[in-house]
């Protein structure tokens, strides 16, 4: 399998070397050359299988070449071996042909361990094979950031550096973050938004001159083995409710659009995916587009669902690379005049195309506490805020009652007291047994300006576990 960038000018890699990668040198996003298919009677022979068992025949066209089966096989069985429900992602019925798919039953309650579990893992395995020790930096909005830190934080070759916007992630998102120690472990808030933690990132690894010759990799969604690990779990839904046989819907609480296009990729590889809802909060770049074929940069605003607060959805890109028969070019170009203009359209039967499959919607703060309240009083069920929103998107943008509904479920509710609380729902939240102490534990944080060349010189100085790089 060799992976391409959606900008066209970077060289062709493998698996191995995609995983170190992260983000192309010409800036753009790793995707697959040739996206494996797999026929229906293949898929409808995965029914039963453990869910490592089909992240193995799901994940393996990917790796191929580069991880041989046996080690990819144990690997999966480690990654899925740490979640707390033997179904990994138990789904719960919300009305007749409605579904919620619970992805928080991972070490930090939220969809990212799916993915993040199996990176650091991968980057273990792949460092040690070449004697190489690397160097982790990436931006959260909430919940990447536990879930990148518990991943990587036994990962004997990665120092890993980790950007949270100051005062703009819940307490437990940013206690699940700073509570763990360890000499390769640092967390920096920015006094920023996600953006500019997110736009930090991407500068770094244009210029990595600061990290005097070691290698920056990325956790965020840009890196392929993300998005590769999230295609797993619409399988195993459609496989629950009666699939390949009968099409699913999925909607999708996204902000930087990586768990919605695997849900995109899935379709692609021959699963029945009737239609894919993008559900958003007020910061909706992406329903702006899917809605009116305007992707344009507005001012970000904080809000409920912080895990969500994000204006520039970085995966994206790998869509529109698709959708303009992957002209590398083409893509070039539209993120130029994005980056020069805030903003851009495309052409109406690009657009079009997306609507094929595509639906969105924005929910402010006020209807996703409506929402809490109205499933928490129909069926005893709490959900988190964005989990809420996929449902208000759902009920909404639904095109056949027919078709079972999804709505991934990407955090719980503990996670995020203010919500709940704002619903008026009058239940107690407790953390599971793993977490009890969070809020007595310490915390190890620095609060840097919005500065690149700060950070930078943060990262150059407290690399290779606290010894200056």
């Amino acid at each position: 399998m060799r992976y391409i960038s959606t900008r066209g000018q970077a060289p062709a890699l493998n698996f191995e070397d995609v995983l170190l990668a992260g983000l192309a040198t010409d800036g753009g996003l790793y995707v697959p050359e040739n996206l494996p298919r797999f026929t229906q009677e293949e898929i409808a022979s995965w029914a039963g299988l453990s869910y490592h068992e089909l992240a193995f025949r799901v994940m393996r066209p990917f790796v191929t070449g580069s991880i041989p089966d046996a080690d990819f096989k144990k690997i999966l069985e480690e990654t899925y071996g740490v979640f707390s429900h033997n179904a990994i992602a138990p789904l719960r019925q919300l009305n007749g042909n409605e579904w919620v798919m619970e992805l928080f039953h991972g070490p930090t309650l939220a969809f990212k361990d799916f993915a993040l579990q199996l990176l650091g893992r991968l980057l273990d395995y792949v460092l040690q094979k070449r004697g190489e020790r690397v160097v982790i930096v990436g931006a959260t909005s909430g919940d990447t950031g536990s879930a990148a830190i518990e991943g990587c934080k036994h990962c004997e070759n990665v120092d890993i550096f980790i950007l949270h916007p100051h005062n703009r992630v819940s307490e437990v998102q940013r206690r699940q973050m700073t509570t763990i120690f360890g000499d390769n472990i640092h967390n920096i808030a920015i006094e920023g938004n996600f953006d500019d933690c997110q736009e930090m990132v991407k500068a770094s690894f244009a210029d990595q001159g600061f990290l005097k010759g070691t290698r920056l990799v990325a956790v965020n969604s840009i890196n392929w083995a993300r998005i590769m690990a999230q295609i797993v779990y619409y399988f195993h839904a459609a496989l629950q409710l009666g699939g390949p046989a009968r099409s699913v819907s999925f909607s999708v609480p996204t902000g930087n659009f990586g768990d919605i296009f695997a849900g995109y990729l899935a379709r692609n590889m021959g699963l029945p995916i009737n239609q894919l809802i993008v559900a958003t909060n007020r910061n909706d770049i992406l329903h702006r587009f899917m809605s009116g074929n305007q992707y344009v940069k507005e001012t970000l605003h904080a809000t409920l669902s912080p895990s969500m607060d994000i204006m520039v959805s970085s995966n994206f890109e790998r869509l529109l690379f698709d959708l303009h028969g992957r002209n590398g070019a083409a893509i070039a170009g539209l993120m130029d005049s994005f980056k020069q203009g805030g903003g851009f359209s495309v052409e109406p039967e690009r657009w079009t195309e997306a609507r094929k499959l595509f639906d969105s919607l924005a929910v402010d703060d006020a209807q996703t506490c409506e929402t809490i309240a109205e499933v928490f009083a129909q069926t005893g069920e709490l959900l988190d805020p964005h989990t809420a929103i996929g449902v208000k998107a759902a009920r909404e943008c639904r095109r056949s009652l027919d078709i079972p509904m999804v709505i991934l479920g990407t955090a719980h509710p503990v996670k995020f007291p203010d919500a709940v609380e704002q619903a008026g729902v009058g239940k107690a939240l407790e953390l599971p047994a793993h977490l009890s102490d969070l809020f007595e534990r310490d915390e190890r944080c620095t609060v840097l300006p919005n500065d690149l060349k700060a950070v930078q010189a943060f990262v150059s100085q407290h690399g290779n576990r606290g010894k200056p790089l």
